[in-house]
């Protein structure tokens, strides 16, 4: 998958997204990761409560909160 992204990207057999940012693997989500990613999306990942944003073609954590419930 070409996404032309800066960022490392990939998915795991479970279809979890995963990111290579600053050096250390970040959970990008499941079903919130938007797919294609494209300049400007941002997404609260519900499993960590991290936000991401993809900023000047590179995937960002931009903060972090609390978990979402998962009825959310």
């Amino acid at each position: 998958m070409a996404f032309y992204l800066k960022t490392k990207l990939w998915q795991t057999g479970a279809l979890d997204w995963w990111g290579m940012i600053d050096g250390e693997d970040q959970y990008l989500g499941n079903r919130e990761f938007p797919l294609p990613p494209e300049e400007g999306d941002e997404w609260l990942v519900r499993a960590t409560g991290d936000r991401f944003k993809v900023i000047d073609g590179e995937i960002r954590k931009i903060g972090t909160g609390e978990q979402v419930p998962e009825y959310w």
